[in-house]
């Protein structure tokens, strides 16, 4: 079984500081036993993150969207999993008001960070909290899952302005907060690519070796699972290279990326 001890060792062993801002994704079955499970998994990375902040993605995008534009802060579930399902609800945690890619959030300042999420008009706008890890140096782990699950790629494409990644045709979202005030968000533009025949995220794994070769993503082992240990500053930085090297939208397809694009 996987202990807290364990959890906390990991961290220090790869390079977090607790004053680190980690952006979570697992895959708890990957894992294998976990002492406490997932809340356990939660509680070992919040007590080592004493001045820091772990971050849970608790995105909503499945449910909420055109045809059912509604998010609750205290009740809309999370689509993306157990451990996104069992943080949206802690009493420790503080929820973002963004209708479709929300992050639980657990640490000192924690209000402050997420505050604002419900001004967001697309998934991950410059300024919201995920885009706001570039000027964190924060990081992401990704626990048993690829650069598929890696959401922070998301708020790379809009901060670089990548063409065709978003929606043309905006709706608006009501937003229900903590005190059960509705409010309404800014006319919302979700993912959408009409060049890739399906969301840009499936093909984020063709940015794997140049992750690699820039050292901006380095890997080890929890329990039983492969850990991609990612510097948002640098996966940013390189995106933005590759894409001023290539004449073509690197991520619509499955393809290999051409060495001299990120070795040159």
């Amino acid at each position: 079984m996987l202990t807290q001890k364990d959890i906390i060792d990991f961290l220090k062993e790869n390079g977090i500081v607790p004053s680190d801002k980690v952006t979570v994704h697992a895959s708890l079955r990957s894992i294998g036993e976990i002492e406490g499970g997932a809340d356990g998994l939660i509680d070992a990375m919040s007590s080592y993150l004493s001045s820091g902040l772990l971050i849970i993605p608790t995105h909503t995008w499945d449910e909420v969207g055109r045809d059912h534009p509604f998010y609750d802060v205290r009740t809309s579930v999370p689509c993306i999993g157990t451990l996104a399902k069992v943080a949206a609800f802690r009493k420790d945690g503080v929820r973002s008001l963004h209708p479709t890619h929300s992050v639980t959030v657990f640490g000192k300042g924690a209000a402050e960070f997420v505050k604002g999420e419900e001004r967001c008009g697309s998934p991950a706008p410059v300024n919201s909290c995920l885009s706001r890890l570039y000027e964190e140096h924060g990081k992401v782990l990704l626990i048993g899952v690829g650069h598929e699950r890696n959401t922070y790629l998301h708020a790379v494409d809009e901060r670089l302005g990548l063409p065709d990644r978003l929606n043309p045709n905006p709706f608006v979202i009501t937003i229900k907060d903590y005190d059960g005030n509705l409010l309404k968000s800014p006319p919302f533009r979700s993912h959408f690519c009409a060049a890739s025949d399906q969301c840009v995220s499936e093909y984020y794994p063709n940015y794997k070796e140049a992750f690699e070769y820039t050292g901006c993503v380095k890997y080890a082992k929890l329990g039983e699972a492969l850990v991609y240990i990612c510097d948002c500053v640098g996966m940013t930085d390189t995106v933005k290279v590759l894409f001023e090297r290539s004449d073509h939208d690197l991520v619509i397809r499955k393809e290999t990326i051409p060495e001299e694009y990120y070795k040159g």
